[in-house]
């Protein structure tokens, strides 16, 4: 699980050495089982996604996974850790709820980011109090400008963390059978641009947490961020020196232009999943920041389940 971050020095002294911070990143980890305890909570949509559950999703997502993944966190110890999304199944209000001890035992909001995904919205309707609980993991670690969105909840976050500006969005929005669409709104946008500005001239390394990628990233048109090219132009015109995410179940390494040089744009699988396809396997990043004092440089390694053993194992390793 995530450790508390003691850094060599404080961020800026160069004289005193470099910086390094571990971030872990998780997605899609549907670590809720389905409970059904009224007809109501099987109205519309989530009727198709109890079905999938009980034929599928609930083979595929297994608790021992999970534990399997929080062993390996204990021995990999990362300073934070980021889940892009999805914690759920079908986004009822009784598996919010259940989420959190799982969040806790992870390391709890002093030690983890969170931000929802589309299984979490998943259908209408989806009140400003919908992730109420979870909200200590939104929580801001540092003052900033940034007002209330009309949600109820700031979106997007700022969260200081070690050398790190954690800037999380929400696209998660309910949607019709069929379509697993997220979107974000003119009203993030302009905020994510004013916290993007105001973080730019900081000794912070700015990263972007999202559930849907900004980026194609092989999922088809009904599973897109729809206003990802007006996102694609918030990135160009401010910058970022990371954008993580979720929702496509795989590995990708791609780029978004920025105003001085192209942002990283990297997506991991579910953190949870058996994975008959092996690309779609159980993984999670480890990203290691590291600041010399003249800007920082990113190693990603990604842990990989290993089904026969069910534990994590070292797999490839990147310089972002």
């Amino acid at each position: 699980m995530a450790r508390p971050f003691r850094p060599d020095r404080p961020h800026g002294e160069a004289e005193r050495g470099p910086i390094s911070f571990t971030l872990a990143h998780l997605s899609d980890l549907h670590v809720t089982p389905i409970r059904v305890r009224r007809f109501s909570d099987l109205a519309n949509k989530r009727v198709l996604g109890w079905l999938s559950w009980r034929r599928k999703r609930r083979h595929e997502h297994r608790g021992e996974i999970l534990e399997a993944l929080l062993q390996d966190l204990d021995g990999t110890a990362p300073d934070h850790v980021a889940v892009t999304g999805d914690l759920t199944n079908v986004g009822l209000a009784e598996e919010i709820a259940e989420a959190v001890p799982w969040l806790e035992r992870l390391g709890g909001p002093e030690h983890v980011s969170i931000v929802p995904g589309n299984h979490d919205a998943y259908a209408a309707p989806v009140g400003a109090d919908r992730f109420a609980q979870w909200a200590p993991y939104f929580s801001p670690k540092q003052a900033s400008s940034t007002p209330e969105g009309e949600d109820g909840l700031v979106f997007p976050y700022l969260r200081r963390v070690g050398p790190l500006a954690l800037i999380g969005l929400c696209s998660a929005v309910p949607t019709a059978p069929g379509l697993a669409v997220g979107r974000l709104g003119a009203g993030q946008l302009d905020r994510l641009g004013t916290l993007l500005a105001e973080t730019r001239d900081t000794a912070a390394c700015r990263v972007v947490l999202i559930h849907h990628p900004p980026v194609p990233a092989g999922q088809s048109g009904r599973r897109r961020l729809e206003d990802a090219g007006a996102l694609r132009e918030t990135l160009a015109r401010h910058g970022a020196e990371l954008v993580l995410h979720g929702h496509t179940h795989r590995t990708s390494f791609e780029q978004v232009d920025g105003p001085e040089r192209p942002i990283p744009v990297v997506g991991v699988p579910s953190s949870s999943a058996f994975g008959h396809d092996p690309e779609r396997r159980a993984r999670y990043h480890l990203y290691r920041f590291e600041d010399d004092g003249t800007g920082f440089r990113v190693h990603c390694a990604v842990r990989v389940l290993d089904r026969e053993r069910l534990v994590f194992e070292s797999g490839p390793e990147h310089r972002l």
